[in-house]
């Protein structure tokens, strides 16, 4: 190497320096690893990596310590809801709407207009008096059971990494998302049925996709199975000619088939998480079935959802909301409903309101509202909400203004809100804040880290201690970051 090309701290690197600190760089990796391997880094806890037992990797696993909750039901609104038209009022914004924002903010989509006031009117709510927007009327009223975050910040400004950042800790594809985190660290609360299912909104899967609900580097067992009220898996019964004995004379030669072989194969991890799996693949052919019929539900209850609707979407995605409840019901761990897609197109499919945010916003406000919040009900009167977190999440904001030349918000991850209600956290209660416009975090700044890891605590999880070993790396939900907000902890 030249010392024209190369220079180290204020002399120049020649090529012996080079060579030599090279070698003492990748010796002093190697050393690292091996330290790290033997537990004997300083500064940081030893990981807890939960003993997974192969015939049966999605059995039950205590927490790390006491939870609060026992089950995540993420609401995620695909698109980036406006905060500004929805949950975090501003009475500046209204009373400046039309002029100009004293910064020049660098935005996604190009230049930007005037300051825009809320094109929906804000009112106090509940006892708590939390001023909520007109646009989500009946989520409104349950104002007295949310735990609002609106000092949240998102990683990227595109809508592809924010989601993925929400869905798995990290904007890149290819890893874990939370509800495979989860289901690795305690497994499944019922035999019959996944530890994770993803819901996909009836337009159509969110813009990432299943990077949402994959598994990532994790076994591959913790993935969420996605399906809906739209799309069951369908009922698999036996033949009438069939009866119950020869069903179970059946099944039981299979598994002894299967422990004869996996006998022969000691050690054989895969082999005996595959042979769960496809157990659980067949129970799960009844009993989906059966969880996604919502005929059995009363009639008064399917209006109270809007799952009769004359609009297909709403009714749609009500459904998608009972199937939600039952789900919970069961003991599913993890249950991750999404609302917007992008199948059909900016605006239209989610809440993505570049252009004309009022319209598409008066689309998409009664098809989240009346159902989310009959869903929030419906736990609440069966005593669900007590052991369940609910946590409405979208990838980032939209900013105060208006783009220039269009009647819509670009996208703001500088800061925006997210909600939690239920299991471990303050009711009717705000945390943080953003500016006077609702631009930017200004008091007690979150980040999504700080969510999972929140989450994760309320779930008797230690961010820090769960981890999962891959290429070297000790990894983790909220990587080298995160904390827990414990202001808004009941």
């Amino acid at each position: 190497m030249s010392r024209e090309l190369s220079t180290f701290g204020s002399r120049l690197l020649d090529r012996r320096d080079f060579l030599n600190y090279s070698a003492t760089g990748l010796g002093s990796l190697a050393l690292a690893t091996l330290l790290s391997e033997d537990k004997l880094l300083a500064g940081g806890a030893a990981p807890i990596r939960p003993t997974l037992r192969p015939e049966a990797p999605l059995a039950a696993r205590p927490p790390h310590f006491a939870a609060k909750a026992n089950r995540v039901l993420m609401i995620f609104c695909s698109g980036a809801v406006s905060h500004v038209d929805t949950f975090d009022y501003k009475p500046e914004l209204v009373r400046r709407d039309g002029q100009a924002m004293p910064e020049a903010p660098i935005t996604f989509q190009g230049e930007q207009g005037n300051l825009a006031q809320p094109r929906w009117r804000f009112r106090p709510r509940g006892r708590c008096g939390k001023m909520v927007s007109e646009l989500l009327p009946h989520l409104a009223e349950l104002a007295d059971e949310m735990c609002f975050i609106h000092s949240m910040t998102a990683r990227s400004n595109t809508h592809g990494p924010a989601e993925n950042q929400m869905s798995t800790g990290f904007t890149l594809d290819g890893f874990p998302s939370a509800g495979a985190w989860v289901s690795y660290a305690l497994g499944s609360e019922c035999s019959d049925l996944p530890a994770f299912v993803a819901m996909p909104d009836p337009r159509g899967v969110p813009q990432v996709g299943p990077n949402n609900w994959g598994s990532g580097f994790l076994p591959a067992v913790f993935q969420g199975t996605a399906f809906s009220a739209q799309r069951p898996i369908p009922h698999l019964a036996r033949p009438g000619a069939i009866g119950n004995d020869a069903e179970r004379a059946g099944r039981d030669f299979l598994r002894l088939l299967n422990e004869q072989h996996l006998a022969r194969h000691p050690g054989d991890t895969e082999l005996s998480a595959r042979i769960a799996s496809y157990e659980l693949a067949g129970r799960l052919q009844t009993a989906a079935s059966a969880v996604a019929d919502l005929s059995s539900e009363p009639a008064a209850l399917l209006d109270r959802y809007g799952a009769n609707d004359a609009n297909r979407i709403k009714s749609g995605f009500a459904r998608n909301c009972i199937l939600a409840r039952r789900l919970v019901e069961r003991g599913v761990r993890f249950v991750q409903l999404f609302n917007g897609s992008y199948a059909m197109g900016e605006g239209v499919g989610n809440w993505d309101g570049h252009r004309t945010i009022v319209a598409d916003y008066n689309r998409h406000g009664p098809i989240l509202d009346q159902p989310c919040a009959a869903l929030l009900r419906d736990l609440k009167d069966r005593g669900l909400l007590n052991e369940t977190l609910v946590v409405w999440v979208t990838e980032f904001g939209r900013m105060p203004t208006f783009q220039r030349g269009a009647q819509g918000r670009d996208h703001n991850p500088h800061g925006f809100t997210v909600w939690l209600a239920g299991a471990g956290v303050k009711k009717g209660f705000s945390y943080g804040a953003t500016d006077e416009f609702g631009h930017r975090a200004a008091d007690d700044r979150c980040t999504v880290y700080d969510l999972h890891a929140t989450i994760l605590y309320l779930l008797g999880l230690q961010h820090e201690r769960l981890s999962f070993y891959h290429n070297g790396i000790e990894r983790r939900l909220t990587d080298v970051h995160g904390r827990v907000i414990e202001d808004i902890l009941s």
